[in-house]
């Protein structure tokens, strides 16, 4: 059976291949936070990775998963969110991610052009400035081909009964 570890390898390559097409196109860098900031949803599996990431940075690193956890905690009690709100993950005085190697898959495949479910291709808009559409295009790269992601939120919502989308804030509270 497929895991998500198996998942996650799967899209750190195909990454790896967007950002080789994507060459100077690609302006993400450790320290660019465009991405952490404001209100988007993440899967159930997204969030079951983010606890087990918490859980793994509290052992050996109590301070720091404290910090995530007081963070994730005050984004939790907001009744509104905005575009200026940042991640829970983010750390305010690094700028990096304390859970990177557990970030959800929107995380990712952020930057790259992907195809959205509505067929259009998105990027980063601090990427690929002044690139033609047929650029763009041609460094599209595919994040889950076998569509196992889309599996595994299944086996979860089958046998866990935990279904629908979250916030990185929940899931680091619940």
């Amino acid at each position: 059976m497929s895991s998500d570890f198996a998942l996650v390898q799967i899209v750190d390559r195909a990454l790896a291949e967007a950002a080789r097409r994507s060459g100077s196109w690609l302006v993400c860098r450790k320290g660019c936070t465009q991405c952490c900031y404001g209100p988007f949803e993440i899967s159930q599996l997204d969030a079951q990775r983010l606890r087990k990431g918490l859980a793994e940075l509290e052992s050996h690193d109590p301070q720091r998963a404290n910090a995530v956890r007081d963070r994730a905690r005050h984004a939790a009690q907001q009744t509104s969110f905005s575009d200026d709100d940042p991640c829970p993950a983010l750390d305010p005085e690094t700028g990096t991610c304390d859970l990177y190697a557990s970030r959800p898959i929107t995380c990712r495949c952020f930057g790259p052009p992907v195809r959205c479910d509505s067929g259009a291709i998105g990027v980063c808009e601090l990427c690929f400035d002044g690139a033609s559409d047929e650029e763009i295009a041609a460094c599209l790269v595919d994040f889950d081909p076998e569509g196992l992601e889309s599996v595994l939120i299944d086996d979860l919502e089958r046998t866990t009964g935990v279904r629908g989308m979250t916030t990185v804030a929940l899931s680091l509270v619940s």
